[in-house]
């Protein structure tokens, strides 16, 4: 079950923490800027790990949680939380049909990580593709991963710089923090009936590839990103994500708590597609999901992918899989 902890006096990002009370995740530590204690901070300051800098352990009082009361779990009911994120991924499934057919130029989604946020759009692009496949002609959509570099991007849109084509980029996040990558995604969303992309370096793969150094872009874009753009400290970049958001739809698809995720979780389980390679009871599932709950400050992730990871272990070792996930899927307290 989960621990609890009641800090007498504290700070965090230099406002006061007093008599407030929080689910720990680790106790007292010293750094180099002084001692601090790991809790859960999702209530009071909006995000799930947080460091709240105290003078010593004295400052604060393991307690059993009887007087903590989650604040956001007064703003909206289970089955609330639950239709929210399954009309947000809705919206998802609608936006992307509306992208693969030319309807909508772009649209950035963002997500925490193992959500799902890659799973719909991935499969309405392989339906795409495969209908193209069928009729002999050229597959228009590509979904990039993993980190892109702004020649590979300069191909990338080129390749499907043609009307209803699409590239998608998931998990490219580099992509923001890199000013050349930056410019030409802007390029590639502006609002302007028309949208040239240009690369102005000399390029001996460009000549080597016939791929010209300039070029008008009439195809969609997907930018599936972690990253809430609003919590950005650099000014620079976020002025860079400004620009971006004001040239096309952005969706933020509201999985910002752990009590969102595991709702997330707990929603796909009960659809049956979750667990759907596994030979598993109700009970059995429920037995995942309860343990995700109850260990939700320990996991190293709160996922999708998470629950697949114990449900191997649930299945490979049935009489220890509990003491199997607490070894190899939870941090190090």
């Amino acid at each position: 079950m989960t621990g609890y902890v009641k800090i007498k006096q504290g700070s965090y990002r230099n406002k006061e923490v007093i008599n407030k009370t929080f689910p720990l995740i680790k106790q007292y530590q010293l750094g180099s800027n002084g001692g601090f204690i790991t809790v859960d901070g999702t209530g009071m300051f909006g995000k799930d790990k947080i460091r709240v800098s105290v003078s010593s352990p004295q400052d604060y009082e393991l307690v059993d949680g009887d007087d903590y009361t989650d604040p956001t779990q007064s703003k909206e009911t289970d089955e609330q939380i639950i239709e929210r994120i399954a009309e947000r991924f809705s919206v998802l499934d609608d936006m992307t049909k509306a992208v693969l057919d030319g309807n909508i130029r772009a649209m950035i989604v963002a997500g925490p990580p193992g959500v799902g946020k890659s799973y719909g759009i991935e499969q309405q692009l392989e339906k795409a593709n495969l209908f193209d496949q069928m009729k002999g002609t050229r597959v228009k959509s590509e979904m990039i991963k993993g980190t892109a570099s702004a020649l590979g991007m300069y191909k990338a849109l080129y390749k499907y710089s043609d009307e209803n084509s699409v590239v998608v980029f998931d998990d490219c996040d580099s992509i923001l923090v890199d000013d050349v990558c930056l410019n030409l995604l802007k390029g590639a969303l502006d609002s302007g009936r028309k949208r040239t992309i240009s690369w102005l370096a000399d390029s001996h793969s460009l000549r080597n590839e016939g791929i010209p150094d300039s070029f008008d872009f009439k195809g969609g874009v997907i930018f599936i990103t972690n990253l809430k753009f609003d919590a950005m400290k650099s000014q620079k970049i976020r002025d860079h994500l400004d620009a971006i958001q004001s040239r096309c739809h952005h969706l933020d698809l509201t999985l910002d708590t752990m009590r969102d995720k595991l709702l997330r979780i707990q929603q796909i389980a009960s659809t049956g597609e979750l667990f759907s390679n596994y030979d598993f009871n109700g009970h059995q599932q429920a037995e995942i999901i309860d343990f995700m709950r109850d260990q939700k400050n320990k996991l190293r992730e709160m996922s999708l992918r998470m629950a697949i990871k114990i449900a191997d272990l649930r299945r490979s070792f049935p009489d220890k899989w509990q003491a199997m996930a607490r070894t190899t899927c939870m941090k190090r307290v």
